[in-house]
């Protein structure tokens, strides 16, 4: 965005007496061309200034010329060359004056309106400032050139005369000569180069910066293709300057051309070593055994490089926090003595493409086979412990053969061995990514920082994560300040200048939770991003929001009005809290137990509000179906293609009000089914709790007046149960153990099986074996209260720990355990009068009787 194009919309008034003799019009004419030229940076009043001036003068003249054709006011156009011709072609640096005054100005009212400028804006300026310097730079070469064929043409008489004045008249300040004469234009330019130098790596060093903040999210201009022009342009001229400092070394005596040189030298080296980096960064967490992918490229590679039968290879080494510390002090031009671990597939050849006029190695399939772990600090985890990958290689340069060693450090990078550390390495790299320093020792980085940054970081992996263009509001930052800081009573202002340490974002437990701030964030990054990104995105989650707060803002809403927050006790969950409102007028907010994202994945959550006809407006009043109806998915009705009707997944909630009926409709409890035989216990599957056993057993259970007694078969193994059934054990009948508690070794002893059912299990007395029974099997006799009698305390469910078959059959208990039941005020029938029952009732049935002496003798029973 230009300049232009933001001030040409505000009011006149802002801009009184800015433009006098170069009028708006004419500013409005040239927009964004005036303002990407180097105005601001010419400075001086020397010939390249002046010359500088001149080309913008005629450029400006030449635009508007261009301007003329196709233009309703074009004598108004040739008015204004007329003018800019006569006005300022004798006075080239008052154009300059006038033009950056007028430059000045528009950015003054800019910032008094907006407070910033656009970012586009100083990129744009950094970049004129260094065309204009390559410029001068240039210049002084030529003008060192001119002097030298001057020197040249003059005779040795006249040559050493001038040399003996040159001297005499040469002042030294500063340990730089000062004059106008060739050694003065040298060093001049000796100066300018350096400088263009130091431009060109804090280049490269903000290109490393935003590759790393891009680790976090952050927009990055990767190409590459800008920077290595710089750094070509700037080679080029190096070797243009150093071949005239050669050419006139005589004239500048031994010792000046050698520390000329030696500058010159040094020059080229940091281009050379700063141009080789990491392009594409491997990634910052990484798990051991596990392919990845880097890659590396030299910038002055095509201007430098010579074509060779054998290419230069790129090797890749893992190195620790200290080797990398070691490295940067030695000036990255020491080779590493050891690797930390071993990379497979780490060597890559070095090549040039003649196509795209790049340098590039590139890593396609390496591998961290194992890492060395180093001594950590302190309370230091493996999950905080920060490694790299080292890429180096060896070249040669020009004629010379010049040798270079080259050193290119990845970004730091965790290494995992399991998934489950995943999460707390992403910490340790977030961290590391968005505070440390652009050019630090590695890998040093703050242990705490402004909130205010924290924010932003948040907010920036917020939006990259989901990859949304809705960020964080305020007080979102609030909810977040108050979890963080554990302070529910401060306001928004309390935090401003607050800062926070790396031990709250990721290494103290919350209170009351079982897990770290960073921990429950990135739950709901991974929630959001694989679930509700289409939700967040139209402004439908409030999310960051704690659970008092809602109460707050809810309650004196009417019944139905709901809103969707991020759950606070759990990782990785969002809530529905919504308003239910008495018959009295009592308000009360009720929190859905928190869906994950296995949950929304078998039902979206739009299609779980749209089945709760409890839900009615969005908060603060906005219908649910105008607010969701975009998220609702299609119901199938009738058959499907293969001639099946349709089903669908349904969700409901049961509310706190639903389950509270008034005393009046409260139902009557129902009596117990007839008494009935005694009963084997029917077998219970593995996967339901035992705590439902009462559901299974009461429709059969006997009333308190004549309670039930229930045989616990002894615990065979499904082996002896299938062969005294006559069944092989690998028979598809062979049905698989039940679980049942365990046996009982107290004489008599109460076992609870759910509300209102217990019972009293004792061991079996070898005496009732002849009817049937198994050594080992207990007794249960019921023990459940009237219904009438006092709801029992709940007891938690028994742990069931054995095995029981269920191939027993049906046995009726002997006389003397009914009577022992049921006590000795009941006549009982005799034992042939029961056994005689049981046989007419049998044979009515078309069954043939049991056999009591061997009770698996008939599997039919």
């Amino acid at each position: 965005m230009s300049l232009w194009s933001l001030v040409s919309h505000m009011p006149p008034e802002h801009f009184t007496g800015l433009f006098g003799e170069f009028p708006r019009d004419l500013r409005s004419l040239l927009a964004d061309w005036l303002e990407n030229q180097p105005w601001e940076f010419i400075t001086g009043t020397d010939s390249f200034c002046t010359s500088a001036a001149g080309a913008l003068l005629s450029a400006m003249v030449e635009k508007v010329r261009g301007l003329t054709s196709g233009n309703e006011q074009q004598c108004q156009v040739l008015q204004h060359i007329s003018n800019l011709e006569n006005t300022y072609r004798r006075d080239l640096l008052r154009l300059v004056a006038v033009v950056k005054g007028i430059l000045e100005g528009e950015r003054a009212a800019l910032l008094k309106q907006d407070r910033h400028l656009p970012l586009s804006f100083h990129r744009r300026q950094e970049e004129l400032k260094f065309g204009l310097d390559l410029q001068r730079l240039q210049h002084r070469v030529g003008e060192i050139k001119a002097l030298q064929e001057r020197w040249n043409q003059m005779g040795d008489g006249t040559r050493a005369c001038r040399q003996t004045n040159l001297q005499e008249s040469q002042l030294k300040t500063d340990g730089k000569l000062q004059g106008n004469d060739l050694p003065a234009l040298v060093l001049e330019a000796m100066k300018e180069l350096e400088g263009a130098k130091l431009q060109v790596l804090k280049r490269l060093h903000i290109w490393k910066r935003q590759q790393q903040l891009a680790g976090n999210g952050a927009v990055f201009e990767e190409n590459l293709a800008p920077l290595q022009k710089r750094c070509e342009n700037l080679v080029d001229i190096y070797f243009q300057l150093q071949q005239q400092v050669v050419a006139v070394g005589g004239e500048l005596g031994s010792d000046l051309l050698s520390q000329l040189l030696e500058r010159l030298n040094k020059v080229l080296s940091a281009l050379v070593e700063s141009s080789f980096l990491v392009e594409k960064q491997p990634p910052q967490v990484l798990k051991t055994q596990t392919k990845f992918q880097a890659s590396v490229r030299f910038l002055l590679g095509p201007r430098l490089l010579q074509p060779s039968a054998k290419p230069f290879m790129v090797k890749a080494d893992m190195v620790t926090e200290k080797q990398a510390r070691e490295l940067a002090l030695g000036g990255y031009g020491t080779p590493l003595s050891e690797s930390t671990g071993e990379i497979v597939h780490n060597t890559v050849a070095l090549e040039i493409s003649s196509t795209s006029a790049t340098s590039c190695a590139t890593f396609k399939n390496m591998l961290l086979k194992k890492i060395k772990r180093c001594e950590r600090k302190g309370s230091e985890s493996v999950t905080e412990e920060k490694c790299a990958v080292l890429f180096s290689t060896d070249i040669t340069l020009g004629p010379g053969n010049l040798a270079f060693h080259l050193q290119a450090l990845s970004l730091p990078i965790v290494v995992i061995v399991h998934g489950n550390q995943d999460n707390n390495a992403k910490a340790t790299v977030l961290w590391d990514n968005a505070f440390s320093e652009l050019e630090r020792v590695p890998f040093v980085v703050a242990e705490r920082v402004p909130w205010e940054k924290m924010c932003e970081t948040l907010n920036l992996r917020f939006m990259a994560e989901v990859q949304t263009s809705k960020g964080l509001l305020p007080e979102h930052y609030f909810f977040l300040a108050q979890k963080i800081f554990n302070n529910s009573s401060a306001s928004p202002e309390d935090f401003h200048n607050r800062s926070v340490s790396w031990a709250q974002f990721n290494k103290e437990i919350l209170p009351g939770r079982g897990f770290t701030f960073w921990q429950w964030f990135d739950g709901v990054l991974d929630l959001t991003k694989r679930c509700l990104k289409s939700y967040w995105s139209d402004r439908l989650i409030i999310g960051f929001i704690s659970k008092q707060y809602v109460s707050k803002l809810l309650g004196p809403e009417p019944d139905g009005t709901f809103l969707l927050r991020f759950s606070d006790s759990e990782i990785g969950g969002i809530t529905i809290a919504h308003v239910i409102r008495g018959q009295d007028g009592s308000s009360q907010v009720e929190n859905i137990q928190p869906f994950s994202a296995k949950d929304l994945h078998i039902r979206s959550l739009g299609d779980r509000i749209r089945d709760l006809g409890q839900l009615r407006n969005l908060y603060p009043n906005q219908p649910k179906d105008q607010a969701f109806g975009s998220h609702y998915n299609k119901e199938q009705m009738g058959k499907d293609g293969r001639g099946y009707v349709s089903t669908a997944i349904k969700m409901t909630v049961e509310s706190e009000r639903d389950q509270k009926l008034p005393p009046q409709e409260s139902p009557q409890a129902v009596p117990p089914p007839a008494p009935t035989n005694v009963y084997s216990l029917p077998g219970q599957p593995p996967e339901q709790p035992m705590d439902h056993l009462h559901q299974v057993l009461a429709p059969d259970m006997c009333s308190s007046a004549f309670p039930a007694q229930m045989v616990l078969p002894q615990f065979h193994t499904p082996e002896e149960v299938s062969m005294s059934m006559g069944i092989p054990s690998a028979s598809p009948f062979h049905s698989p153990p039940t679980l049942l508690p365990a046996p009982v070794s107290t004489p008599a002893t109460a076992l609870p099986l759910g509300p209102n059912v217990a019972f009293s299990c004792q061991p079996l007395s070898p005496d009732l074996l002849p009817y049937g029974y198994l050594p080992g099997d207990l007794i249960l006799d019921d023990l459940s209260p009237n219904p009438m009698d006092e709801e029992m305390p709940e007891i938690a469910p028994f742990s069931p720990t054995r095995h029981v078959s269920p191939f027993r059959p049906l046995l009726p208990a002997p006389p003397q355990l009914l009577a022992t039941s049921l006590g000795n005020n009941v006549d009982l029938p005799s034992e042939d009068e029961i056994t005689q029952l049981l046989y007419e009732a049998q044979m009515e049935e078309g069954l043939q009787p049991p056999s009591y002496g061997d009770p698996m003798a008939n599997p039919s029973w």
